[in-house]
């Protein structure tokens, strides 16, 4: 493994020791994606800043905001990231009530959406980037009625803020999901998975690699295909790393995480735990991405990749917390 991989995995637990003071009472899992936040971008979480960041958005939002749901201490961190959180918190919740207005429904997805164009786009074309937002969404729902939902409203944003024609991206979408149904068995995050790979503007190549990957990575007891985990394994594909290097880094850094207090099997799932190697590794090789893939295009994916899956996490065992709390009652 390269020195620069294990000093940011030493970052990442170094920052979730620290979020873990300064947000006691928040929960474990956002703690950790907003650590894996600052370490992706090499820096040292600042709780200070994060708190200072939070108290921001209690102070611009009502209560009963989704501003204040599970993502809450994400947006304060990747706010605090920018230089100038206040205006960047602003133009998030214009975007956030544009969307809105476009019939997309309140949700932490959509929250981080919000952020993704506020923070991606100059407030003049806010309106034009909401509608082709809308636009990949529908394109999708059309397709795929029962596996479109609020899940998808960071990838369409992604989207939304490329310059790709709607019409033919939808279609190319498609041409991946039943490339794809048979492979996996995750319908939804197949979905999501075509998304990375029409946004990167991937090639026949890297969907055999994608494919070569999945089988390397089952044989060293790593599961990328499941649920949390498939459409990262469409950025592992993207890397400028031959196989093994990938294979051997990844294997190296999960035992560095699993060696870590906080990071047993019993405190972090083998899912969650990919989800955190992934953005580690990824983040560390984006500088010398292969020609034609954005950088800019795998960053964006990385986060909103690894914020998407952690929210449908959270979202799960939320749900989970809830119908044992009424059982029990």
């Amino acid at each position: 493994m390269k020195t620069e991989i294990q000093q940011r995995l030493q970052l990442f637990v170094d920052n979730t020791r620290t979020l873990k003071k300064g947000f006691t009472w928040h929960s474990t899992l956002t703690r950790r994606l907003a650590a894996l936040l600052f370490a992706s971008e090499n820096r040292q979480a600042d709780a200070e800043a994060v708190k200072q960041c939070h108290r921001l958005i209690k102070e611009s939002t009502g209560v009963f905001s989704t501003f204040r749901g599970n993502l809450s201490i994400c947006i304060a961190a990747l706010l605090s990231l920018s230089n100038d959180p206040k205006p960047l918190l602003d133009n998030t919740i214009k975007v956030y009530d544009l969307l809105k207005v476009y019939k997309l429904r309140a949700s932490d997805f959509l929250v981080v959406a919000a952020y993704q164009i506020a923070s991606g786009a100059n407030p003049e074309k806010y309106v034009d980037i909401v509608k082709r937002t809308r636009a990949f969404y529908d394109g999708l729902k059309k397709n795929h009625r029962f596996y479109t939902g609020q899940d998808d409203y960071i990838f369409t944003a992604m989207l939304g803020l490329s310059d790709l024609d709607v019409n033919d991206s939808v279609y190319n979408i498609e041409k991946l999901f039943l490339r794809f149904k048979n492979d996996f068995s995750n319908k939804n995050s197949i979905q999501a998975l075509s998304q990375i790979l029409v946004l990167s503007e991937s090639t026949n190549e890297s969907i055999d690699r994608l494919l070569e990957l999945r089988e390397s990575l089952k044989a060293r007891k790593m599961r990328y295909d499941k649920a949390y985990t498939l459409p990262s394994l469409g950025v592992l594909a993207l890397l400028p790393l031959d196989n093994t290097t990938i294979l051997n880094d990844l294997d190296e850094s999960q035992a560095f995480l699993r060696g870590q207090k906080g990071f047993s099997s019993l405190a972090v799932s083998r899912q969650e735990l990919l989800l955190y190697i992934t953005g580690i590794v990824a983040s560390e090789y984006l500088g010398s991405a292969k020609s034609g893939v954005s950088t800019s295009v795998l960053s964006t994916a990385i986060t909103n990749i690894i914020i998407a899956q952690q929210a449908a996490l959270i979202a799960a065992i939320s749900a989970t917390g809830a119908s044992s709390a009424a059982a029990s009652s």
